[in-house]
């Protein structure tokens, strides 16, 4: 493939992208079973090259911008909170998810060697990132076990490609140390969160001194290469390293963008991260037939690896639902016994929790790095594709209803202390402060009445408003519908002046954006 049917792939692969996601919302079906399913029909078109994917670029490619935002907007005083319960799923459920899979494998392929049955259980362990995300993002989780979900996919990567590095290294010499494995994984995490804190806290430092809004949002693009490539080369943990990054440039991003670099980078990361997302899926369903074609055609799959495959995916499901219940029961039992620390999830979020199991690209991603000559690679690929495929079309596209099922309330220890028109309204008595400090002159004469009423006004609607929703609500409503409705109005009749020659194309952009900011306020407001 020269590079101009590269191109012209990556276009038509843009398209699909559209065209998927738009019939995803058409169907309510989550777009990432869409772009998987659309991928796989992709790769079997007549006339169509064969993906072949680079699983170290791939991870390189997507996995530290996707990483990056997901720790961006984490919320970190409940991570802090709840990060017993994220080790717990981030680290044990990978080890114990590891060692039962290998021992289901074993067992269902008494040929397939133990190292090859590590390999396999530490690369279907991981829940991944980018499922979780594009299955989530649609979805309304209580807030404790949104942060289990989030934190688990942030860090579990690490200690699933540890294990899996030992499983390959003892499958090609036949040697395995566990305190080996142990102190690697130290070295791996806390490495790579030092290279991390490093990079963050050069980013919070250097950021500003850019003056340039879009040389600030570049800087933030950069920031998780940096960290990743940085630990990498250092044979440190990359994930690690990129999430600490993510965490200390998500809390500072407050002081160090201004409002316009805030709103424009946004927006920057929010279209790439979603066409990210869907490239990752795309290219995972497009890589389908390079799967088959390299384990001898579907018949070869149907007829010598079917089985084992749909038992290990049953197994891999079972066996994280009994780690999810069996670490709540734990929970409870200490509590039985005084130690009230800690609270269970309950059995319904467990429900959810041990359902919410998505693998995607780093899966696939790890089980194309398997050396050539490693024992059981045809059955670990096609193994692999099949929970990817297996996980994010019937989890996927039951976890809605799963939700729905089970009927999840926000425990009230979860709860923020304030609501948010609770805090609009501390927000507006402290701006109206302001406004009264410096609203008159020394002499006592009123130079700013307009701002001091209005901001009088809104502080005396904010309290009124503060807990007492509901009864507001369909006078918010039509307060907010009739702005839209005078933005629309300006809007149409600038277009118009514009359009007669009245008025330039800067003076068009100008009060376009006015209007442009305006309405998203209004809009903000109304949701």
């Amino acid at each position: 493939m020269n590079s101009m049917q590269m191109f012209e792939l990556v276009i038509a692969m843009l398209l699909a992208i559209i065209l998927l996601h738009y019939a995803a919302r058409a169907l309510g079906l989550p777009p990432a079973v869409a772009l998987l399913t659309g991928g796989a029909l992709f790769a079997f078109l007549p006339g169509l090259p064969v993906i072949s994917l680079d699983p170290e670029l791939v991870l390189v490619i997507f996995l530290p911008p996707l990483l990056m935002d997901g720790a961006w907007f984490i919320a970190l005083r409940h991570l802090h909170r709840h990060m017993l319960g994220i080790i717990a799923l981030a680290v044990g459920a990978v080890i114990f998810t590891t060692t039962a899979i290998a021992l289901v494998a074993h067992m269902l392929v008494p040929s397939l060697p133990w190292a090859a049955c590590a390999a396999l259980g530490a690369i279907v362990a991981p829940p991944d990132a980018v499922s979780a995300r594009a299955v989530l993002q649609n979805v309304h989780l209580p807030r404790r076990l949104s942060i289990l979900l989030e934190g688990e996919s942030l860090f579990n990567d690490a200690s699933g490609l540890v294990l899996f590095r030992f499983a390959v290294a003892a499958g090609m010499t036949g040697a395995f140390s566990l305190v080996d494995a142990v102190q690697s994984f130290a070295l791996l995490a806390i490495g790579g969160a030092l290279v991390g804190a490093a990079v963050g806290a050069a980013w919070v430092v250097l950021a500003p001194k850019l003056n340039d809004n879009y040389l600030m949002i570049a800087s933030s693009l950069l920031a998780p290469w940096a960290s990743y490539l940085l630990a990498e080369s250092g044979h440190l943990s990359g994930v690690i390293a990129t999430v600490t990054t993510g965490l200390i440039c998500g809390w500072y991003q407050h002081v160090v963008f201004t409002a316009t670099v805030r709103m424009n980078g946004t927006a920057f990361w929010a279209v790439m991260i979603f066409l990210m997302e869907a490239f990752v899926f795309l290219l995972i369903g497009s890589s389908l037939r390079g799967v088959i074609d390299r384990v001898g055609g579907f018949h070869v799959v149907l007829a010598e690896m079917a089985g084992p495959v749909l038992a290990i995916l049953a197994a891999l499901t079972a066996v994280r639902f009994i780690w999810v219940f069996g670490s709540d029961a734990m929970i409870r039992l200490l509590r039985g016994l005084g130690l009230r620390r800690y609270t269970p999830i309950g059995a319904r979020a467990a429900t959810v929790l041990g359902w919410a199991g998505m693998r995607g690209v780093v899966t696939l991603a790890v089980a194309l790095s398997v050396p050539e000559n490693f024992p059981g690679r045809d059955f670990i690929l096609v193994t692999a594709f099949a929970v990817i495929i297996g996980t994010v079309l019937i989890q996927g596209t039951t976890l809605g209803a799963v939700i729905r099922l089970v009927k999840l309330e926000e425990p009230e220890s979860d709860r923020a202390r304030m609501t948010m028109s609770e805090a609009e309204a501390a927000m507006a008595r402290a701006q109206l402060i302001i406004v009264e400090r410096h609203a008159y002159d020394v002499d006592g004469t009123l130079l700013h009445p307009r701002l001091l009423d209005r901001y009088t006004r809104h502080a005396s609607i904010a309290t009124a408003y503060a807990g007492q929703e509901a009864d507001f609500a369909d006078r918010l409503h039509a307060h907010f519908d009739l702005i839209l409705q005078a933005v629309a109005a300006g809007r149409a009749e600038l277009l118009r002046l514009h359009r007669n020659g009245d008025i330039d194309e800067e003076t068009l952009h100008e009060l376009e954006r006015d209007l442009d900011i305006e309405e998203l306020g209004a809009l903000a407001a109304k949701a």
